[in-house]
């Protein structure tokens, strides 16, 4: 893919469906935007419009992709796990604090 700025990348658009604006010039994407919190909106010079679709993620969870070590830690692991790459380490019950709800 060829880069074109702003994070906008030339690829093959595949047509899938034809929508109109309502009276509001709102249009619904219904099933196209399941798993989707909101949309990133381009425009080119050409008047075509790119909805970029974004996930959000738990402000607690930040952290991981702002560490490129701490997030490439967590990649191998779960490469490794989907490869069989895992041992067990027993239970680890006797470290539960029953107290502790958080």
């Amino acid at each position: 893919m060829l880069h074109l700025g702003m994070g906008i990348k030339k690829s093959q658009f595949i047509p899938i469906t034809q929508v109109r604006p309502d009276a509001k010039g709102r249009v619904t994407l219904s099933k196209l935007t399941d798993g989707i919190s909101s949309f990133n909106v381009s425009k080119d010079e050409d008047g075509r419009i790119l909805l970029e679709p974004m996930v959000e993620i738990p402000a607690r969870e930040k952290w991981l992709f702002e560490n490129p070590k701490a997030l490439a830690s967590v990649r191998r692991g779960l490469a490794d796990a989907k490869a069989g790459k895992t041992k067990s380490l027993g239970s680890f019950a006797k470290y539960v604090d029953e107290d502790d709800e958080s």
